[in-house]
């Protein structure tokens, strides 16, 4: 039997922790949006991140930039925007100035939904995280999630 390094059971430790609570939550928000809207956390996420483009040069993300959004592979991306295409919930495109990029828009009734699930997410996660305050190995990872940053986040996205 060998030792192990006390600072690497550590960092395993607070990484079961962190995905402990990131299940739970997931899990939580799931449930909530499935049965209030038809929606999966997946799908939120990348309606969400798509309702975020804007019109312009460079407003339109690469569906490889959407699925690190989403955290996704590629392929598992363009199998959820094809079942939200074929939802009527958004939609895709050529890109104008490169005929082999393809992009994706949130239609209106994509748009109406999403408005109609935001709170419903927002709910879900605060009743999620309050849950995980209550268990002593999470309370802390709760408490860094609610912490306010004290500098401006980088972009989640970096530009094409």
């Amino acid at each position: 039997m060998t030792a192990t390094d006390p600072a690497l059971t550590a960092l395993a430790n607070g990484w079961a922790a962190l995905y402990l609570l990131h299940g739970r939550i997931e899990a939580h928000i799931e449930r909530a949006l499935q049965s209030e809207h038809g929606l999966s956390v997946r799908e939120y996420s990348l309606l969400d991140v798509l309702s975020r483009q804007h019109d312009g040069e460079g407003g339109h993300l690469q569906m490889k930039q959407v699925a690190d959004a989403v955290v996704l592979s590629q392929s598992a991306t363009t199998r959820l925007v094809a079942r939200l295409e074929d939802r009527g919930l958004l939609s895709r495109f050529l890109c104008p100035t490169d005929r082999r990029g393809i992009y994706t828009d949130v239609s209106d009734t994509g748009l109406k939904l999403l408005r109609e699930a935001r709170p419903t997410n927002e709910t879900a996660l605060r009743q999620a995280l309050d849950e995980a305050a209550q268990n002593p190995e999470l309370a802390p990872l709760v408490t860094a999630v609610e912490a306010k940053p004290t500098r401006r986040r980088p972009d989640p996205l970096p530009a094409p």
